[in-house]
């Protein structure tokens, strides 16, 4: 993660939710007292978030803030378990809390969905990978959730690799003319990917010897078609309505990646609570 991005995202985020000030903790609290916060584990999931994005949160809100205890990224979170504290005025405590347990309710629950669809694969030698199909502004942050579960990127943005669609495709007129047009543009060293629908578009992406194939919305029979019909002249990329229910088979049809879009937009968040304490 960029760390200097997300401080600015942060920051931003903190002043949507405070606005001008916490009135009711303003008007109920000495400015003086000190506290400590502890966030609670409410279930049992894949902890994300922990040791960077939280604190940063009440780092960002005030400086002061002592960090003294988080469970690493990656572990496993049981009922009960303490997975963060933080030491500072309570004031300040109170006015990071709502937005550091958005954040990491949100990011644990994409690392815990994630999880479960690279643990339905095992031990196939396929990727489940995440899509573009993210919260504006949360991109970075979504990406290393499924990181964290256990998954692998795609495209961070348009800028990060080659996807030629549908709507390229039907723009250009062909599968062949949109390749054509892309390789007078690109260095050499770039990787190709085309979706493709019907086997007919598949034997049109071998014949213009693109690297990556996405196969959209197909039957795992039709995949499995495909993989054969490639014969490793291309890598193979499954998408379109896949869940944990069919993961596995879209898997044993041989294809080489999975990509998800519900990884990131569907993800349900995880219990988490904040629990204040005196000193």
């Amino acid at each position: 993660m960029d760390v200097n991005v997300l401080k600015k995202n942060i920051a931003r985020f903190l002043r949507e939710d405070i606005g001008s000030g916490d009135l009711t903790s303003e008007a109920t609290l000495p400015e003086d007292q000190v506290g400590i916060a502890e966030f609670i584990a409410k279930g049992s999931f894949v902890v994300c978030g922990m040791e960077t994005v939280a604190p940063l949160v009440f780092k960002t809100q005030n400086e002061a803030i002592e960090i003294t205890h988080t469970k690493k990224d990656k572990s496993l979170a049981s009922p009960g378990d303490i997975l963060l504290t933080a030491k500072g005025p309570v004031l300040d405590l109170l006015k990071a809390e709502r937005l550091a347990l958005n954040l990491v309710q949100h990011l644990c629950g994409i690392a815990t969905f994630t999880s479960r669809f690279v643990n339905e694969v095992k031990p196939l030698p396929v990727k489940i990978l995440d899509t573009r199909k993210t919260t504006p502004g949360l991109r970075i942050l979504e990406k290393y959730a499924v990181r964290v579960g256990g998954g692998h990127n795609h495209r961070f943005n348009l800028a990060d690799g080659i996807l030629i669609k549908d709507n390229h495709i039907q723009a250009c007129g062909s599968i062949k003319a949109a390749v054509a047009r892309m390789r007078e543009k690109i260095p050499h060293t770039m990787k190709i990917e085309v979706e493709a629908t019907t086997m007919e578009q598949v034997r049109e992406c071998l014949s213009c010897s693109v690297d990556i194939i996405m196969l959209d919305n197909m039957e795992p029979a039709r995949m499995r078609e495909a993989v054969k019909l490639a014969g490793g002249r291309a890598l193979l990329e499954a998408s379109g309505g896949i869940n944990l229910d069919n993961v596995r088979g879209v898997a044993e049809t041989g294809v080489d990646y999975i990509s998800i879009g519900a990884l990131t937009h569907s993800a349900p968040a995880c219990d988490i609570s904040m629990r204040l304490q005196d000193i």
